[in-house]
């Protein structure tokens, strides 16, 4: 294969958004079959992720993409990553280094080239191709990486003796800047969906990303209804330095958003102290929607005792939260102006869940449940606690509420 048909090869699997895994597996194919025995690829790059620093994959001729790595940003600082030769050429500006593995002045302290050379590699090439205008570099991991400074960090590897040939050099010389932006064509859809995900919620970031972006375009659908608050955060924001504050906020919210994501809940947004999230009830389950949301207020409000107790034997402030269970029709979708939306569920349900939670502290509990959850959460009613018919704000008729029986691990003393 020519460099020409190799670059149209990549120009149309950038185009059609093929999957990463499946493009560096029709690189590394292609540039066999002309001729340049490459043994194994990796490639690397960094993303704008909260949670992620970097993601990589290794390519074999024996076996395709056979590893995935992810890294936090925390790992930027650890010896896997500063002992890359990715890092030297970041840190140092250099865009390609080449690196024969059968001679005698092998680059010390990089444990993949002694890795390489165990395997019977002869030598290595490196690339670092930016992908956008600023000057890639590593940065430290308490530094976010910028959008105009996104990179591109591959290598390839070869068995044949004396290493590369200056024509397999010539060939991977031309086609790895068109391999670079097919890599990006495919890639940014990726980075873009992680980034709306972490601001939006992973269905709506999908739905975004597939086109529901008119003001307007709501669905109505039938969800638990599951909103928090953390109780006297007021009093904590007039005390706490500003930093402090922030640090507490992230501690509580953590504690709220790993179960309700882990049983099938959506975090829509945060408001102030407070949380907002639904759990769609799919196929009219309805009873299984309300066992997980249920599930998943239990494992909230035990992970803040928990956090609590940790806080206070810190020395410091703690607090309590409130939770409410509600379920109903809601309207999902885009609200707001012409130029500026939100995603996330509307309507009378929402309202109700709400008032629902401001009644937790004066009727001392921490998760209070709605009339119509508890009559669709069959398979909890033994253990759910009738606290009387009480009138909600804004709503004409009395309802009445439910707590969750104290033999059942929900605390009614949360009191920090």
């Amino acid at each position: 294969m020519t460099a020409i048909a190799m670059a149209g090869w990549l120009a149309q699997a950038g185009l059609r958004n093929m999957s990463l895994e499946e493009l560096v597996d029709g690189f590394g194919r292609r540039l066999n079959e002309a001729g340049l025995r490459i043994e194994r690829m990796f490639v690397g790059m960094n993303t704008l992720h909260p949670m992620v620093r970097a993601r990589s994959l290794i390519w074999t001729s024996g076996e395709g993409v056979a590893r995935h790595f992810e890294f936090a940003h925390a790992d930027i600082d650890s010896a896997q990553i500063q002992q890359s030769p990715f890092a030297a050429m970041l840190r140092d500006g250099i865009a390609e280094l080449r690196q024969p593995l059968d001679a005698a002045d092998v680059l010390p302290g990089i444990p993949v080239f002694d890795e390489l050379r165990g395997e019977g590699m002869t030598e290595w090439m490196g690339w670092v191709q930016p992908f956008g205008e600023l000057t890639p570099q590593v940065g430290s991991s308490s530094e976010a990486d910028h959008a105009e400074r996104l990179w591109l960090a591959v290598s390839a590897a070869t068995d044949r003796p004396g290493g590369f040939s200056d024509e397999d050099l010539a060939l991977l010389r031309e086609v790895m800047p068109v391999f670079a932006l097919a890599v990006k064509a495919t890639s940014m859809r990726g980075i873009g969906h992680g980034l709306l995900a972490a601001y939006l919620g992973n269905d709506p970031a999908s739905r975004v990303l597939s086109g529901t972006v008119l003001r307007g375009e709501v669905q109505s659908v039938e969800a638990v209804v599951f909103f928090t608050d953390l109780r006297g955060f007021t009093a904590l924001a007039d005390t706490m330095p500003g930093r402090d504050l922030i640090v507490l906020l992230d501690d509580y919210f953590s504690c709220m958003v790993q179960p309700v994501t882990a049983h099938g809940g959506e975090v829509l947004k945060f408001m102030g102290d407070g949380m907002l999230a639904a759990f769609a009830v799919i196929g009219g389950e309805r009873a299984g929607g309300c066992a997980e949301a249920l599930a998943a207020a239990q494992e909230v409000l035990a992970r803040v005792e928990a956090l609590n107790v940790e806080r206070r034997k810190a020395g410091q402030p703690a607090t309590s939260l409130d939770i409410s269970l509600h379920i109903g029709r809601v309207l999902y979708g885009n609200v707001g102006s012409d130029t500026r939306l939100d995603f996330t569920v509307i309507g009378p349900a929402v309202n109700e869940a709400s008032r629902i939670e401001a009644l937790c502290q004066p009727l001392d509990q921490a998760l209070l449940i709605s009339q119509a959850f508890a009559e669709v959460a069959t398979a909890s009613r033994d253990r759910l606690v009738c606290l009387g018919r009480h009138r909600l704000r804004g709503v004409r008729e009395d309802t009445e509420l439910f707590g969750l029986s104290v033999s059942n691990g929900v605390s009614r003393d949360q009191r920090p």
